[in-house]
C-alpha cells in the first residue's frame, strides 16, 4: 500500500506533504522516508502519541474538517501532496472538505484519496457492514467533488489483499477497527470464521 501511495503521489525528496487522517502514522513513515516533511495531522491525541520521534514528522491534533474549514492552522503556508486514507466517510461533507483542502495545496500539488470499496465482504456482524455501506462515499462522486474543486481527479481501483489470524482479526474487531466505536460488546452477532 506505501509503495502505491508513494508513486500514486509522485513523492519528491524536497515534498511538504500532509497526511490526514494519520492515525498511528503508519503511512507517514513511509512517506517521511521520501518526502523532505510530513504533517501527520489525526483528531486523537492517543493516536499521535504513537508516532516515532522523527524530525522530519511533524504530530498535528486536528482532523480534515478542522484543517478545511480553518479551525485548526497547518505548520506550512502550503503542500505538495495530501493523503486523506480512509478518511472521507468521516466528515459531514466530503466534496466541501475536498473543496477547501485544495486550497492548502501548493501549484502543482496532488490529493490522494484512498477509500476502501463501497461494499465488503467482511466477516463482521450485519449492522456493522449495512452502517459502512452507508457511510462510505461513492469513489465517482469523490472524484466529480475533486474535480468541481479545480483538481483534475483520475479514479484507479487496485486490490490489496489482506490475510489475518483469527485471533489479530477479533482483536481489530474489539478495538473497533472501521469506525466500530459506535457498538457496544457483544456486538449483536460477531461472524469470525477461521
Amino acid at each position: 500500500m506505501t509503495d502505491g501511495i508513494l508513486g500514486r503521489l509522485s513523492v519528491g525528496s524536497s515534498d511538504l506533504m500532509l497526511d490526514l487522517g494519520c492515525g498511528t502514522g503508519l503511512y507517514s513513515r513511509g512517506l517521511g522516508e521520501h518526502a523532505d516533511t510530513v504533517v501527520s495531522a489525526d483528531p486523537s491525541p492517543a493516536m499521535l502519541e504513537q508516532l516515532p520521534a522523527d524530525e522530519g514528522l511533524i504530530p498535528l491534533c486536528a482532523g480534515a474538517e478542522d484543517l478545511a474549514e480553518g479551525r485548526i492552522m497547518p505548520p506550512h503556508d502550503g503542500y505538495d501532496a495530501i493523503l486523506l486514507k480512509e478518511v472521507l466517510h468521516h466528515v459531514a461533507d466530503p466534496p466541501q472538505v475536498l473543496a477547501d483542502l485544495a486550497r492548502l495545496l501548493r501549484p502543482g500539488g496532488r490529493i490522494l484519496v484512498v477509500m476502501l470499496p463501497t461494499t465488503i465482504d467482511y466477516p463482521l456482524f450485519e449492522a456493522a457492514l449495512t452502517l459502512f455501506r452507508e457511510r462510505q462515499p461513492d469513489p465517482e462522486d469523490v472524484a466529480a467533488a475533486m474535480d468541481r474543486s479545480g483538481l483534475r481527479a483520475e479514479l484507479t481501483y487496485d486490490d490489496f489483499p489482506l490475510t489475518f489470524t483469527v485471533e489479530r482479526y477479533t482483536q481489530m474487531v474489539r478495538d473497533r477497527y472501521m469506525s466500530l466505536s459506535r457498538f457496544h460488546p457483544p456486538y449483536g452477532g460477531l461472524l469470525i470464521t477461521g
